[in-house]
């Protein structure tokens, strides 16, 4: 029926795999929970536990594959022929979440996204960016999800087809954090692949600090910036792309450049404050967009 994949570095996911295992058993529905671990250095022992529950399996990279190439190689060992991917900071909203998933899968089914969302609790000053960001920009309700089904989706919370998987796999070239699942997405709407959408959120527990998500933000950017490279995205498939398509148009790049140069600490400030603005954060990102393109 359905193999449950989930992709984990440095994070506790026994927990998430118990409430999983739970909702599953009451169901009765045939399953396997399968965590990779991505060469992580802490919670082994923890995640390792995870081989004394009846099927689920934890098993650890020798070598760092990236998100991307963890669930290409956790699809191949999946033997159902749904699989639902999961985040390991990721923990369902409700106890009902995977009866709901089940109902909603149908005959026509080939992607089904259940949306995200975050802890109403407003973190402390130094994680204040990751858990605004996610608020604002990535808890969208379904309503303004159907009006465009490949927009708003993200490779996570996420049912599919495991031959679709295997047919449209993550960008193998991709180690780093960053757009592999643009790349992903890109691939179902050039191939004409509906994704379903309905209300059945999984709670996004990151905890990051704002410098942290800042630096991962630099890695994303790079990331993007050889895929754009290797033809694997154009760019119009971001809006990063599209406005720097306007910037060459008007050919202020280096401008762009000596302005971010100049106020890059200052922009930082501001988004390590304790009202971080995401404009600046757009700016911050389009900067360093362009500090890689000289």
């Amino acid at each position: 029926m359905l193999s449950i994949l989930i992709p984990t570095y440095n994070y506790n996911v026994y927990p998430l795999v118990t409430e999983l295992k739970y909702q599953a058993d009451a169901l009765g529905i045939a399953y396997e929970i399968l965590v990779q671990d991505d060469v992580s250095t802490t919670f082994l022992e923890e995640n390792t536990e995870i081989n004394l529950l009846q099927h689920c399996s934890y098993t650890l990279n020798h070598e760092n594959l990236g998100r991307g190439n963890n669930i290409n190689l956790l699809n191949n060992r999946a033997q159902f022929d749904y699989v639902l991917i999961m985040e390991a900071d990721a923990f369902p909203e409700k106890k009902t979440y995977l009866q709901d998933l089940i109902k909603s899968i149908n005959p026509e089914t080939q992607v089904l996204f259940g949306g995200v969302t975050y802890p109403n609790e407003k973190p402390e000053k130094d994680k204040l960016l990751r858990w605004k960001y996610g608020n604002e920009r990535e808890s969208i309700p379904l309503s303004e999800r159907l009006k465009n089904q490949y927009h708003f989706v993200f490779t996570w919370n996420l049912v599919l087809k495991k031959e679709l998987l295997s047919n449209y796999h993550f960008p193998y070239n991709v180690k780093d954090y960053g757009y592999e699942d643009v790349v992903f997405i890109k691939q179902l709407k050039e191939n004409n692949i509906p994704i379903q959408h309905i209300e059945n959120r999984l709670v996004h527990f990151n905890t990051e600090t704002s410098l942290t998500f800042i630096g991962k933000t630099e890695k994303a950017i790079t990331t993007l910036n050889q895929l754009i490279e290797n033809k694997k995205l154009d760019l119009k498939d971001t809006k990063i792309g599209k406005a720097y398509s306007i910037i060459q148009f008007w050919q202020l790049d280096s401008v762009i450049r000596f302005l971010f140069k100049k106020l890059s600490k200052q922009m930082i400030a501001n988004l390590t404050s304790s009202n971080p603005s995401l404009i600046v954060l757009d700016l911050y990102k389009l900067g360093y967009f362009c500090l890689l393109n000289p």
